[in-house]
């Protein structure tokens, strides 16, 4: 593998890492920004197009208290401006509800065609395979014993502590 191939494989890496910042924080734009103009996605429900999916994904996302979508397990083939991706991901989800919350795991694959636009990847067709999914009442606690001194907590869009730590040295 030689030095072009690895910037390659690590500028895929950081565009899929930052979809994953963009569906967590409930950044439209950020997340648009890993995507082709023209991509679609498919999700399980058919092809869409990205500009489409989006909107649906924020309003989704958006009502839920947080996400955290985690990937791992990357298997990266390139031939020339354009790659292929397998990502394993496993996602959790705290769901507000009238009788509390429920925390919704899933677990599942990021199946990306992507393209090199302008020297950056980004991503042209994802399918998404669900692999498995967990859903039983929220466990989360917030005080008391170690946790009751963790006060910087994640948030959605600008009010997340890295908004302001990324602004501090020019980058969002």
């Amino acid at each position: 593998m030689d030095t072009a191939e690895l910037a390659d494989r690590l500028a895929i890496a950081e565009t899929l890492a930052l979809y994953c910042r963009g569906i967590d924080r409930c950044d439209a734009d950020q997340l648009a920004a890993a995507f082709t103009p023209e991509a679609v996605i498919d999700y399980g429900d058919g092809a869409h197009p990205v500009a489409a999916v989006i909107p649906g994904l924020m309003a989704g996302l958006g009502a839920m208290r947080l996400t955290q979508h985690n990937i791992t397990n990357t298997v990266i083939r390139i031939a020339g401006d354009t790659a292929r991706a397998e990502t394993s991901c496993v996602a959790l989800h705290i769901i507000p509800g009238p009788e509390g919350e429920t925390e919704l795991t899933v677990g599942g694959r990021y199946l990306d065609t992507l393209a090199r636009r302008a020297g950056r990847w980004l991503i042209a067709e994802r399918l998404y395979v669900m692999d498995w999914n967990r859903s039983v009442p929220a466990t989360m606690a917030l005080e008391g014993g170690l946790l009751g001194g963790l006060q910087r907590r994640g948030a959605r869009g600008a009010a997340d502590p890295a908004s302001a730590w990324w602004a501090a040295v020019g980058d969002t």
